[in-house]
């Protein structure tokens, strides 16, 4: 998707505890931003943030203070604010990837500001009136409040889902990344019936009366799917056995 990454901030109000302010710049980093915006933060900078951080101190470092939100807003096209919960007048919602989306679409000419409120108590009526649209993260009724960093990753994954064009596809495939060539079906006949041979001789599979032995271990190793080197392992496995049961039948004679 075409968007300006670096016409979008995140703007936290009123933080806290520095340790937040840190697992969301590292939240931010992993996911491709660097703009963050503190308003009044509690307690900055901080040791705490910056141990919490991790590889993410450059944001940390780079971050702007302000006194109040509509100085960290005063640029910026689109304002969007997470909300944990609906306020009294009704306010033109976004799921976090609409917020996504629109948030994407709008930073190719705009700045655009993903606002986040205090731990405690989000953002008051008054600074999410300042928003155009609110986001609000689906979660557990029960324990609907997320974590400061926990939101600010949500939302920025989802940009970083858009931006890198990893929505919508899907996993790869075993073949893909597997290390080894699957067994092929001659490989797999060929163990087959040396397995059976094998159970024959340890008195485990009595061909007479099989009860569908064999039937449910060809099932069981088609459900594992079964690469070159672990067939080479298998037969190596069963020859050992056959060799130490040699072994022992020579000594008894």
């Amino acid at each position: 998707m075409e968007a300006n990454i670096d016409n979008i901030r995140v703007v936290l109000v009123n933080t806290s505890h520095p340790g937040n302010i840190g697992a969301s710049a590292r939240a931010m980093k992993n996911m491709g931003l660097a703009n963050m915006t503190l308003v009044a933060p509690e307690q900055f900078p901080s040791g705490v943030a910056v141990g919490r951080a991790a590889s993410a101190v450059d944001v940390l470092e780079q971050a702007l203070v302000v006194s109040d939100l509509p100085s960290a807003l005063a640029d910026c096209g689109l304002v969007v604010g997470a909300s944990a919960r609906s306020r009294k007048i009704p306010w033109p919602m976004l799921t976090p990837k609409e917020c996504a989306e629109r948030a994407l679409k709008e930073s190719i000419n705009n700045k655009v500001a993903l606002v986040f409120g205090r731990e405690d108590s989000g953002l008051s009526n008054e600074e999410l009136q300042l928003c155009h649209y609110h986001v609000q993260i689906p979660s557990n009724p029960a324990c609907s409040s997320l974590n400061l960093a926990a939101a600010v990753m949500v939302i920025c994954y989802e940009l970083y889902s858009l931006l890198s064009g990893a929505a919508g596809k899907s996993s790869p495939s075993e073949e893909e990344y597997w290390d080894m060539a699957m067994a092929t079906g001659q490989q797999l006949e060929q163990f087959y019936a040396h397995l059976e041979k094998v159970l024959v001789r340890v008195a485990f599979h009595d061909p007479d009366n099989p009860r569908m032995l064999m039937q449910r271990m060809r099932r069981l190793f088609g459900r594992i799917r079964i690469d070159a080197m672990e067939m080479n392992i298998l037969r190596g496995l069963l020859s050992h056995l056959e060799h130490h049961l040699d072994q022992a039948r020579q000594e008894r004679q």
